[in-house]
């Protein structure tokens, strides 16, 4: 018992060394992951005796698989900087304007309906850095955009960028052992229930988000007099409204389409609803509610001055269906190219790049490159809108460069984490007949947790967000972990691994990347730790509220 413990501690060695590198120390992930994965390789040999071929393929089915995650990350950002600089992004953010004076409403309708459509196409951090700047050009203190923003970009995580937290990130670690568990066969329907799960839990607890962070924006910001939960609270039907609207498309689109688009549809459906709710003050409070005068602000909530910009000559020619268009288009083609009755999944599906028996080691590498969203449809829509929104070479050249700068900075850190979890998933095939490393950590977490292990769970994910700054990587970390402990326990490891997604997608509210990210776009600094204090509040009523309600159902379904 002792012997399997301290196994379980030595296997844990690179994922804890992660933690303490990234959250004590302050250090990049580019920077600790290489080093992480060394740790992880010392031990597979030394304590495990995995073999070095064997350590070599294993690492190069990371790397590999790695490449299937960055062109979709690739496809998304490009997207997003094309229409910035066709001007689109903006045309939109001015039509936001006029709809409401009741701060609340704005919060929602931007931060809440628009993040979760700018989460669902592109993810990666980016629907709160458009967000909050787009708030304080309303007139939003600095620091009150930051912190709901923040909030609201949660409940759409786990299907971000086309749903590469399940379909990138969860598959990228589980697809293999699934296939040699269960068959071929049984992976894609296993990928679309953990996306199904993954939705109820969020439509169920999500849905009450808006609320929430409106609660949050009045209890923190408000005038002196008008400070308080109650304010918030005043516009609860309003929010619950809102959340439902953006919730049940949701949920019908994950149970339906699978896990690729339901934060896209949800958003695209629940945003004109709302937006009509609010201009004809449906459900909306009888007193509209402000910040104080600027003069009365506090110092800390306030960061660079921002103002929606006019609209260029040039934009001026840009309707707003014109600008809308490119995010109805990525919609329409991934609907068509994944449901059955097409039959263009198979097509794409087939047209693959494949390296089998890496090394000898038995494992197998597949890029199916058309069926990956970042191809068909983020690349081809980008290129689509420089046509139609007549772009200039200079503009083009622009969103293309600022891309991959970007990129640059997640793929080192990303490839050598994936690298990492797969050198210790592969750890099982070692000359000594031990378990692998995650099977021992799982085997000694069920003993620890036993059937508690539920609530637990989100709050793994939660962990892996914050540390990582990403969904798609915290269930890169955890997802085989996860799943261990529950084949332990003789849990659903479908809902065990929905609920690893969940707490991703809640931890984005604390993570420190996104923090320091959103902050340095609306001017803010040195606020970090107070927007991890209060937005923690959240964070542990929704990842609890998850894991009740996933030990309810593992209770009613014995």
């Amino acid at each position: 018992m002792d012997n399997l413990y301290l196994m379980a501690l030595i296997a844990f060695l690179p994922i804890l060394v992660t933690i303490v590198m990234i959250v004590v120390f302050a250090l990049p992930a580019k920077k600790v992951m290489p080093y992480v994965w060394f740790l992880a390789v010392i031990i597979a040999y030394f304590i495990w005796g995995v073999e070095i071929n064997h350590i070599l393929a294993s690492t190069l089915f990371g790397f590999l698989s790695t490449f299937n995650i960055l062109i979709i990350i690739f496809g998304a950002i490009l997207v997003l900087n094309t229409l910035k600089q066709s001007g689109a992004m903006n045309v939109i953010g001015h039509s936001f304007s006029g709809i409401s004076k009741d701060r609340r409403v704005q919060a929602i309708i931007i931060g809440w309906m628009f993040g979760s459509l700018i989460e669902g196409a592109a993810g990666f951090g980016t629907p709160a850095a458009l967000a909050a700047p787009l708030l304080v050009g309303l007139g939003f203190p600095a620091l009150a955009a930051v912190t709901v923003a923040l909030v609201f970009n949660s409940t759409a995580v786990s299907f971000g960028a086309v749903g590469t937290p399940i379909i990138g990130g969860i598959s990228a670690v589980m697809k293999e052992p699934i296939i040699l568990q269960l068959g071929e066969q049984a992976w894609l329907p296993f990928l679309i229930s953990i996306g199904a799960w993954s939705a109820i839990f969020h439509f169920v607890i999500g849905s009450f988000i808006p609320l929430m962070a409106i609660c949050m924006l009045t209890a923190f910001f408000g005038p002196r007099g008008k400070r308080g939960f109650k304010y918030g609270l005043a516009a609860a039907p309003f929010a619950i409204f809102s959340g439902f609207a953006f919730t049940v498309p949701y949920l019908l689109t994950a149970l339906f389409l699978g896990p690729e688009f339901p934060s896209l549809v949800g958003a695209l459906i629940g945003l004109p609803i709302i937006i009509i709710a609010a201009k004809n003050n449906f459900l909306t409070p009888k007193d509209s509610w402000d910040f104080p005068p600027k003069e009365e602000w506090e110092d800390e909530w306030k960061g660079i001055e921002l103002e929606i910009k006019e609209e260029k000559k040039e934009e001026k020619t840009m309707p707003l269906w014109l600008a809308w268009f490119p995010y109805f288009l990525i919609t329409l083609i991934l609907i068509i190219t994944r449901i059955p009755f097409f039959d263009l999944r198979s097509i794409l599906l087939a047209q693959e790049i494949r390296w089998d028996n890496i090394l000898g080691s038995g494992i197998d590498y597949t890029l199916p490159y058309l069926f990956l969203p970042g191809i068909i449809p983020f690349v081809l829509i980008a290129i689509v809108v420089i046509f139609i929104h007549q772009m200039s070479f200079e503009k083009v050249k622009e969103a293309w460069t600022t891309t991959f700068r970007q990129l640059s900075g997640v793929a080192l850190a990303l490839f050598f984490i994936v690298a990492m979890v797969q050198v210790m998933l592969h750890s099982g095939n070692n000359l000594k007949g031990t378990e692998g490393m995650m099977i021992i950590m799982s085997s000694a977490m069920a003993q620890i947790m036993g059937g508690a292990w539920p609530i637990a769970s989100p709050f793994i994910g939660v962990l892996g967000s914050f540390i990582s700054g990403s969904n798609t990587v915290s269930n890169i970390l955890f997802a085989p972990f996860q799943y261990e402990v529950a084949m332990q326990l003789g849990l659903s490891g479908i809902i065990i691994l929905a609920l690893q997604s969940v707490g991703g997608a809640i931890g984005n509210m604390i993570s420190i990347h996104n923090i320091i990210a959103v902050c340095a776009v609306v001017g803010l600094s040195g606020v970090e730790g107070k927007i991890i204090r209060r937005n923690i509040i959240p964070v542990i009523i929704y990842a609890l509220a998850v894991g009740l309600l996933a030990l309810l159902i593992f209770h009613i379904r014995v």
